[in-house]
């Protein structure tokens, strides 16, 4: 055992009981430790949550599953990304409630003011209603890209709603586990799904990412090492609000002659982000900004929610939350 994990007294649970109960995958309680408090317990608590209500176990068995997403105020992109992904999760699961919720409260204010009314609840206002119609058996899947500030939100309702429901679960984003710990390698599993042009000297392809303050904005230099073992060393991944940025990218693709940049979207919905930052027209745009360098710019405006291979990859998501639901 390593000396870290000594110190903190948990250990690695073994790889084969990874594989065969993946959604029970975390790092486990030392049998040593004795009575161990809540958080230490919580600490411990990683890949597919779980709560089993010790108050409710003999309430019938009621199951719903709640989508958890941005959300977007763009309409042609909740129906072709957002609302094509939940169909897919719904499809994968004829017997069970699934609904959709936004968890930006100020996307669902925008959708009410400029379409007079929004078909998406909050997370809150979902869980409770569920409550009110007699459902006992939550299943939580996210929507998120990574486990950044917005996949936060939805343990945060875990932990607040756990209380209140038989058993509830929550599955892991899109990109979770990099293949640590003989874990699977969700990284990986994207980029190869991802709908990249072919390879073509003096053409770069710069992927715009969300970017985020919390450390999870790592996840975006795994991605870059991933594309890297995957021989893709014409594409780059940049952020809209992280680390790193266009201007990390741009000086070095004129160094290496880049005459041609390909801009796409690495995000669940090409938003606002992708057709105004990324695509827009203005001075400030990431297109003219690239263009008034010299180059010549392409925008592909595809969010991930419309690669199906991306789709595939969220039931996938969701069908391990709903097996630690009914197990």
């Amino acid at each position: 055992m390593k000396s870290w994990q000594k110190l903190l007294a948990v250990s690695v649970a073994c790889s084969s009981l990874f594989i065969a109960a993946p959604a029970d995958a975390a790092y486990q309680l030392n049998d040593e430790v004795a009575n161990p408090p809540a958080s230490l317990q919580m600490a411990t608590q990683i890949g597919v949550l779980k709560y089993e209500n010790p108050n409710m176990v003999n309430a019938a068995d009621k199951d719903a599953i709640v989508v958890l997403s941005f959300g977007t105020t763009f309409k042609d992109q909740r129906t072709k990304a957002i609302d094509a992904t939940a169909k897919a999760i719904a499809d994968a699961h004829p017997n069970a409630k699934v609904v959709t919720a936004f968890t930006s409260h100020i996307v669902i204010k925008h959708i009410i003011e400029n379409e007079g009314k929004c078909d998406y609840m909050t997370p809150e206002q979902t869980l409770d209603q569920l409550k009110s119609e007699g459902y006992t058996r939550i299943a939580l899947v996210s929507l998120d890209v990574i486990p950044g500030m917005e996949y936060k939100y939805d343990v945060a309702l875990f932990h607040e709603y756990k209380s209140q429901f038989k058993k509830i679960v929550l599955g892991t984003p899109l990109m979770y586990w990099q293949g640590q710990e003989d874990q699977r390698d969700d990284v990986m599993q994207v980029m190869q799904s991802l709908h990249l042009p072919a390879y073509k000297k003096g053409t770069a392809i710069l992927l715009m990412a969300h970017g985020t303050p919390d450390p999870s904005n790592a996840y975006y230099a795994v991605m870059q090492a991933k594309l890297k073992a995957m021989k893709r060393n014409d594409v780059h991944i940049y952020t809209v609000e992280g680390w790193p940025r266009l201007d990390d990218w741009a000086g070095k693709l004129k160094m290496h002659k880049v005459e041609r940049i390909i801009l796409m979207p690495l995000m669940m919905v090409a938003g606002d982000h992708a057709n105004n930052d990324m695509a827009g027209d203005e001075d400030d745009s990431h297109k003219i900004i690239l263009q008034n360098m010299g180059f010549k710019v392409e925008t592909k405006l595809q969010g991930l929610g419309e690669n199906k291979r991306i789709r595939d990859i969220f039931v996938e998501r969701a069908n391990e939350a709903w097996d630690a639901l009914s197990n």
